[in-house]
């Protein structure tokens, strides 16, 4: 096959695109508010910035563990939908609704006990830890609903229902955005709670979102929910299928997230400005880079459901086309980044020292995204789609853990090295991921059909 051959297939792309490009707009949304929170927080000063970013990171670890058994989920309801076997995604739905409920719980109460001990893991600095324990107590109550919604979400983008949940991400979202407003400056009639009214316009827009996906799933009968027995039905036969193919998954998602948040302490060590700059790069980039977010969901609905109809030759195209198309979209995107890095300063209002760290990071960034991409399209479209789990965790945390963060931590704390150069070290694993990621997507044994004989 001629490589331009890939670019050829409109049934793929327009079915792609159906399914990638409300993802990206729901995500984009998503990132455009986040980007507004840390332009509206960075206005009252460094240490509450640095303090709601890590605040967010505990919410970040919270919300991988959830996706990664969500995205487990999906897996099996993307290939039970290609057989259209209604029951078998509600039990799917059922059970990750009843494990995502447990978690939600202990995460809850955690924030809401212990928060001083939670933000001390990650700064040293007494004004940001009591500013992020603020912050987290008044997110506590975000957090069950949080794990509803993305159970909803998960496994109506699943069944290529992804309007409903781009709909009630608009809304909840811009909620959030005037009630940041309100409550973080108090606005009119509104106290003035600084980081603690950012952490309650959330909560609120997160019960919103949470009561709108259930409520419109309800009316509009997708086949995602129904009787109680239905989504009750998982049986342990069931469980342990689910369990091995998950588990992997639960761990990767696990060792990921501790790997950012061990970035986030390697930053916040090295000094207030370089956590500040790191939080200003990952939340501008989040603006290009959920385009690859919704290509590698995308991708991955439509491997699954052509695996679960005993295509396998036709999920083998699917994703040849996906690790050619990625990368070369990403040269646009790493583009956009460039223009970005200057208009830093006219947003958000910290040092100069921060401002010109994270332009430095933005366009390393951009230099890294071709790997990025392709990573992205093999570890979540692909390996996750084709029910190769175990891979894909390794494949994903290895030279995170292994290379990356020791060469980062040393260079910072041993050798006190610019901030540039350590981020550039926490980018390195995307180099050695790209190599291993090409073999395993040759080798062709990524692809396993997962609900074969349930």
């Amino acid at each position: 096959m001629k490589i331009i051959d890939l670019f050829c297939d409109k049934d793929f792309y327009k079915n792609l695109f159906a399914i990638a490009i409300p993802i990206t707009l729901q995500n984009l949304i998503n990132s455009f508010v986040n980007v507004l929170d840390t332009v509206m927080i960075g206005r009252l000063g460094t240490v509450e910035i640095a303090a709601v970013g890590l605040g967010n990171n505990v919410f970040f670890f919270y919300m991988i563990l959830l996706f990664g058994l969500c995205s487990g989920g999906a897996v099996f309801i993307a290939q039970f939908w290609g057989k259209r076997d209604i029951g078998g995604i509600r039990k799917t739905v059922g059970l990750c609704c009843t494990l995502n409920f447990f978690i939600g719980s202990a995460f809850t109460l955690a924030v809401a006990l212990i928060p001083e001990q939670i933000i001390g893991i990650y700064s040293t600095d007494g004004q940001v830890i009591e500013a992020g324990a603020r912050y987290l107590r008044w997110l506590a109550p975000s957090f069950l609903p949080f794990a509803l919604a993305q159970v909803l979400v998960l496994s109506l983008r699943s069944i290529e229902q992804v309007k409903t949940p781009m709909t009630t991400t608009v809304i909840a979202l811009s909620i959030n955005a005037v009630l940041n407003w309100l409550l973080i400056f108090g606005i009119g009639p509104f106290p003035a709670l600084g980081v603690a009214g950012a952490a309650l316009a959330t909560t609120v827009s997160r019960v919103t979102e949470a009561l709108l996906l259930f409520g419109i799933s309800r009316r509009k009968r997708f086949p995602i929910i129904g009787p109680l027995r239905e989504m009750r039905a998982f049986d342990r036969a069931f469980i342990g299928r689910f369990t091995r193919i998950v588990s992997p998954i639960m761990v990767n998602e696990i060792a990921w997230s501790l790997g950012v948040a061990m970035q986030n302490v390697i930053f916040a060590r090295t000094h207030t400005d370089a956590i500040a700059a790191f939080n200003i790069a990952g939340t501008v980039s989040q603006l290009t880079w959920v385009l690859f977010i919704g290509l590698g969901n995308g991708v991955g609905v439509l491997i699954g459901k052509k695996i679960g109809k005993g295509d396998h030759a036709g999920a083998r195209d699917y994703a040849l086309k996906i690790v050619f198309f990625a990368p070369l979209v990403s040269l646009a995107a790493a583009a956009a980044l460039i223009p970005i890095s200057y208009l830093i300063p006219f947003i958000f209002r910290v040092n100069e020292t921060v401002l010109h760290t994270a332009a430095q990071m933005l366009l390393i960034l951009a230099v890294m995204y071709p790997c990025r991409a392709f990573n992205m399209s093999m570890v979540i479209g692909i390996c996750r789609a084709g029910g190769d789990t175990v891979f894909g965790a390794v494949y994903d945390v290895a030279f995170m853990w292994l290379i990356a963060l020791p060469a980062a931590a040393i260079a910072s704390l041993v050798f006190h090295v610019p901030f540039w150069l350590i981020y550039l070290l926490v980018l390195s694993e995307e180099l050695f991921k790209m190599v291993v990621g090409i073999w395993r997507f040759r080798s062709g044994k990524w692809l396993h059909d997962v609900t074969r004989g349930l």
